[in-house]
Parts: structure tokens; sequence; C-alpha cells
């Protein structure tokens, strides 16, 4: 995950800063259904750039590793 000067940028979602400073990212590919039965968010929120990084990571971890034991089992 990255950011571009003036422009935060995280890969594979959609950023969008509120009016207010919150950060809101939505995934711009669905996750498999399996990753949403494991908990995996598409959309989620966060006070910081940091923060939504960190957020966004854990669904992205999440995600894969319903989809590795799916995969293996």
């Amino acid at each position: 995950m990255h950011s571009t000067p003036g422009r935060p940028v995280i890969p594979g979602w959609r950023l969008i800063i509120s009016d207010a400073g919150r950060f809101w990212a939505f995934r711009t590919h669905l996750f498999p259904r399996a990753a949403v039965q494991a908990g995996a968010e598409s959309a989620v929120d966060a006070d910081t750039f940091d923060e939504i990084q960190a957020i966004v990571a854990e669904q992205e971890e999440t995600a894969r590793t319903a989809l590795v034991e799916e995969v293996t089992s």
C-alpha cells in the first residue's frame, strides 16, 4: 500500500476522504463468498490513512486465509 503526493492510494480499493476527514475504503471487486463468510468486509472506515491501511490489510488477510482453507479442505 502506498500513497502518491497529495493523494493516498490503496491498490484494489477505492479510497474516499469525507469532508470531516474520515477515511473510507471500498474494495473495487467484491470478495469471494468464502471470504465474506469468514468475515472479510469490502467497505471499511477509519480516522487516519495509517488506520485504514491496517484495516484493509486485515480484510485482505482474512480473505486470503479463507480462500486457502477452502482450497485445502
